[in-house]
């Protein structure tokens, strides 16, 4: 926990920056330690305009966006890359892709302050996030991609200070850039971060280095605590603990003590909720308003829920169970009441299952679905909001003018939520000053079937085909989302809760305020050793698998992630340039680099180049002759012959 304390000190600085770049992750960067970017912020923010002065003039106005996408882009050419990579010069070029999407930033800005303009604004980040895509997946050297491109921190600078530093990996999750992200080179740098294969170094945390470990097959190398910072061993802690969860939910709903007693199995519960309470809270205040997201407000209704149950459990253990009589004993009520709350939470239980499993694809593309239509069924809430508190305040009164009690309200609040629910019921209304209150009804019951709900299934609907339509960029987007949530800020000890309250109750509190810090990392370490064994174990047998994998791929030459497929155990065996099969294949493929159209055009121009060159020829030789019969020429040579001839003689 002492990392955390120095990575939000600043918290109005933070916020200020991140309101500034547009950011929405849900941890900030890391703070402890922060060292100067590699290159001066004034000088990245110059290589940033230069791209935009390129873009600029590469885009003059609005064109087609699949003029840019397309793999064959007429806009996005090689001539164009090459000049874009040349803005940083020689020594500045790694920090290109960082540039790029700082200036699909720029652009998406301006398409918000300029309306007239923003499609072509549009076009313009779509075609620096293309370009960004294009250098990425140009670059074959891997290790220089992933370390200098993609993982180290650079800064711009706005009003005159410069930002906080953040690589293109950071940005591309922050912007949401899914063409970036689902560029080759980026999805294979996600995935060594997700292993651990790179991690931050432990000097210079704004640095990313290649895991030590990485090919060495000795098993106790592997036993490392600090290996529970890779996030693939955070997520599998973290989805076996709410499977633990939902099971002592599971035994402590199924097994209701009518005594109002309290269990071991739903005194874990509870201790389990308190880990996540602590855990959420902590976040929060460190982070911020930017922690606050739909999971962290669910889960928070879900904590709360269950919190309230164990008040109202509590206060049933307070009373005597011979208090009055058997059917007014307060201990009994108060019991019934905490499990009504405590059965009350088991939809959200197994939602909540959903924010662990989206590392799956089927349940990221699905959550990414869902995400995206309650953002879209805000508008509707709003339309609905005010339609309600209008007929609510004609209803009312018509009930006042008619000098009866306002006891309707309650009738009237669940007649137009029926309505809503497309289950209307008309009764009633016609005592609403008859015939005013039943036209009331009438009115509202169409405009919300017929048109708001209508309207909230259009959105749905667009919502589901523009996520479907692009769902393994999505998917991609998430998944490198979840890893930076990891990597971003990772706890320097991890203790993912409930083990959050063994190391704040026998931990922090007796030791960190006077222990030094090299003894207090390995008391840490000794603690993560204890709790984390089972889980050591296994990881250290993965990692050592790995590591023999990884020695044998580069025996081969091959990537250190690279698995032999079926199709690939053969290939060794065939030689198609010597068989001429790859002469035949060469011979008979089409250019799919340019249309069909661009082709015929080209072979046009070859053919009369030729016709051309053919005339010059032609050209010159009939000069040639016209000079020596029509010139004189040969008349001269003739004459001057004929005088030497005389002068002989």
């Amino acid at each position: 926990m002492s990392r955390w304390n120095e990575l939000f000190n600043s918290e109005g600085h933070e916020g200020r920056i991140r309101l500034e770049d547009g950011a929405n992750s849900l941890l900030p960067t890391r703070r402890e330690h922060v060292h100067p970017p590699p290159i001066d912020p004034k000088e990245v923010t110059k290589i940033c305009l230069r791209l935009k002065h390129q873009i600029e003039q590469v885009i003059p106005y609005e064109i087609e966006e699949e003029k840019v996408t397309k793999a064959n882009s007429p806009i996005i050419t090689q001539a164009v890359l090459d000049t874009a990579n040349k803005a940083g010069g020689e020594d500045k070029t790694a920090c290109v892709v960082y540039c790029l999407l700082i200036v699909k930033k720029w652009f998406k800005k301006q398409a918000n302050a300029e309306l007239w303009d923003a499609d072509l604004h549009d076009v313009r980040a779509i075609a620096a996030e293309m370009m960004a895509k294009r250098i990425i997946e140009a670059e074959e050297d891997m290790d220089y991609l992933m370390e200098e491109v993609l993982l180290k921190r650079y800064a711009t600078l706005v009003d005159g200070e410069p930002t906080e530093p953040a690589n293109a990996v950071e940005k591309a999750v922050d912007l949401h850039a899914v063409t970036v992200i689902g560029s080759s080179g980026y999805q294979k740098c996600i995935s060594y971060l997700w292993r651990g294969w790179i991690v931050q170094d432990d000097e210079d945390p704004t640095r990313f280095v290649q895991y030590e470990n990485k090919t060495n097959t000795n098993l106790w190398a592997h036993l490392d605590p600090d290996r529970m910072r890779v996030p693939r061993y955070q997520n599998w802690v973290q989805i076996t603990f709410s499977l633990i969860f939902l099971g002592l939910y599971t035994g402590a709903i199924n097994t209701i003590n009518a005594d109002a007693d309290l269990d071991i199995v739903e005194g874990l519960l509870y201790i389990f909720t308190l880990g996540f309470i602590c855990d959420e809270v902590n976040k929060f205040w460190k982070v911020g308003r930017f922690y606050i997201s739909f999971w962290n407000m669910f889960n928070s209704a879900l904590y709360a829920l269950l919190t309230v149950s164990f008040i109202f459990r509590m206060v049933a253990i307070s009373h005597s169970p011979d208090e009055n009589n058997e059917k007014d004993n307060p201990r009994r009520k108060f019991n019934e009441l905490g499990y009504n709350f405590l059965a009350f939470t088991a939809p959200m239980f197994w939602m909540r299952l959903l924010l662990y499993l989206d590392t799956f694809r089927f349940f990221g593309a699905m959550l990414v679905v869902l995400k995206v239509m309650f953002r879209e069924s805000l508008i509707f809430f709003l339309l609905l909001f005010v339609v309600l508190v209008g007929f609510l305040q004609a209803f009312m009164g018509l009930d006042i003018a008619e000098d009866q009690v306002m006891d309707d309200i309650g009738f009237v609040m669940q007649a137009m939520l029926n309505a809503i629910m497309q289950s209307p019921e008309f009764e009633g209304f016609d005592n609403f000053a008859p015939p005013f209150g039943l036209i009331l009804y009438y009115i509202f019951t169409f405009v919300v079937m017929v048109i708001l709900l209508n309207i909230l299934i259009a959105l749905y609907n667009s919502a589901y085909e523009d996520i479907t339509g692009n769902a393994t960029d999505e998917y991609m987007a998430l998944f490198s989302q979840k890893t930076m949530q990891f990597v971003r800020a990772p706890d320097e000890n991890v203790f993912i809760a409930p083990f959050n309250l063994i190391e704040m109750l026998f931990l922090i509190l007796p030791f960190e305020w006077w222990m030094d810090d090299a003894r207090y990392d390995h008391l840490n370490d000794c603690v993560m050793a204890v709790l984390y064994s089972p889980l050591l174990i296994v990881t250290a047998f993965l990692e050592q698998r790995e590591a023999r994998v990884v020695r044998n791929n580069r025996k081969r030459g091959e990537a250190d992630e690279d698995v032999t497929h079926e199709w690939e155990q053969v290939l060794h065996e065939c030689d198609f340039e010597a068989d001429g099969w790859d002469k035949k294949v060469q011979s008979t493929r089409p250019n799919v680099e340019f249309d069909t159209a661009v082709l015929e055009v080209k072979k046009l121009q070859e053919e009369v180049k030729e016709v051309k060159e053919l005339l010059l020829k032609l050209t010159e030789k009939s000069d040639g002759w016209g000079n020596d019969t029509l010139g004189g020429s040969k008349f001269d040579k003739l004459g001057q012959s004929s005088g030497s001839v005389d002068r002989e003689e």
